[in-house]
């Protein structure tokens, strides 16, 4: 990490803007984000902060093109709909925001009302992604959470009263005595809303959290990884069975059968009748997260806020961690760049080819689509088999990627050990 490298550098395609918004009323047993708690206070100057920061970046990088808006959090539906409002209208200003943008918001089922829900539609929000996480009341009040699945049912129905067609579940498994029954019912649970998407992700016990606390000292039993892989077993072959595509290793969007509407979608992966001819993700499923594909597919992003970590013309930086720090650091009269940076960065990595080559498969070897050798070749020059041949043969030697010469995909056993699949790229 070094500071003073210029970042200018021009993209030439649309990015995804990534908006962070690190206020909670409770900190999750099982959270170590970038949240904060008993900040509200700061919301009206963080907001402003965050507007100087998008219309500092536009003049910067020259009103790039960005095709979606993802507002993560922290808790993003705390945050009133006027302070909203006036993060929008400095995207608007600072970018070119594309005519059919995708435009996410995290919320909790415990904090939005059907008032808010309208108003966020009416803001241009067009997709909804609730953080649920369990269906069991005894499951959420072990992780933290402030809300109940009744809380969650009545979200969904004033979401869709309010305008909303694409609503995304987060669900958690291999919680601290879970069983695979009980994790069976939360999915059936939770499809009984039809959601348009689902998140479902393995339990990672992170330091220094209240979970791992409790689970270090006897309070709570460890989670089983054997059981673990099961449940993750188990929401493959259901979720195909409703007519899911699984696009990315922990996300699964509802398919609309575009090749083949007489016949009911089901497959655990990428599906490969031969009248498929589609490529990409998209082409399957139009509720696959945009936003998330430029992320795995190693394309460019900005993000704004405390903390958030932007990878832009070949170059990453981060922001500093705490909002209060963020605000102060946007509050001068004078945003003049200081050593080439703006003024909340704290450092620039210069990314080079040998390490965006390789993260390049690490991350699209979590698609479904994988990483083909066209799209490699057309961004680097090189071909798959030149750079990578001795990984990828023995990698598929070992069941744990198909490999044809032309696309690399994970196998079933390549999702369940697919940090040992990674760990070979980077």
């Amino acid at each position: 990490m070094h500071r003073g490298k210029d970042v200018s550098s021009p993209v030439s395609s649309p990015i995804a803007l990534y908006i962070h918004l690190p206020f909670c009323r409770k900190r999750c047993t099982y959270c170590d984000f970038n949240t904060y708690t008993g900040l509200s206070g700061l919301a009206p100057a963080y907001v402003g902060a965050l507007c100087r920061e998008i219309e500092a970046s536009g003049e910067r990088w020259n009103a790039l093109d960005v095709s979606t808006i993802y507002l993560g959090g922290g808790t993003p539906s705390l945050l009133p709909l006027d302070l909203l409002a006036d993060l929008f209208e400095a995207a608007h200003n600072g970018f070119h925001i594309s005519a059919d943008p995708e435009i996410t918001i995290e919320a909790n089922p415990g904090t939005i009302t059907p008032a808010y829900l309208r108003g966020l539609h009416d803001l241009g929000i067009n997709r909804l992604s609730l953080g649920v996480q369990s269906t069991h009341g005894d499951e959420l009040q072990m992780l933290g959470r402030i809300h109940t699945w009744p809380d969650t049912v009545r979200a969904v129905e004033s979401a869709r009263k309010g305008g909303f067609e694409n609503i995304s579940f987060d669900l958690m498994f291999g919680l601290p005595g879970q069983t695979e029954g009980r994790w069976e019912e939360a999915l059936r649970t939770a499809l009984d809303l039809y959601p348009n998407h689902l998140s479902l992700y393995g339990l990672t016990l992170e330091e220094e959290t209240l979970l791992a606390r409790q689970i270090a000292d006897g309070t709570l039993p460890a989670p089983e990884e054997e059981c673990s892989a099961a449940m993750y077993e188990l929401a493959e072959s259901m979720l195909a069975g409703a007519g899911f595509f699984h696009y990315e290793i922990s996300n699964w969007a509802k398919s609309r059968d575009r090749w083949q509407d007489e016949k009911p979608f089901s497959s655990t992966w990428w599906p490969d009748p031969p009248d498929v001819k589609a490529q990409s993700s998209e082409a399957i499923s139009s509720y696959v997260c945009r936003h998330n594909l430029t992320y795995w597919r190693n394309q460019p992003w900005l993000a704004v806020g405390a903390g958030a970590h932007s990878w832009l013309g070949g170059r990453r930086w981060v922001n500093v961690n705490h909002p209060e720090d963020y605000v102060a650091a946007w509050a001068g009269d004078d945003l003049s760049e200081i050593d080439n940076l703006l003024p909340a960065c704290q450092d620039v990595e210069e990314i080079d080819k040998p390490l965006e080559m390789g993260e390049m498969m690490m991350l699209g070897l979590r698609l479904a689509e994988g990483v083909s050798n066209r799209r490699f070749e057309s961004r680097f020059g090189r071909s798959l088999l030149e750079v990578f041949g001795c990984q990828l043969e023995n990698l598929r030697e070992q069941g744990l990627i198909t490999w044809d010469g032309s696309v690399a995909r994970l196998t079933q056993p390549g999702r369940l050990l697919g940090n040992r699949v990674f760990e070979r790229f980077i």
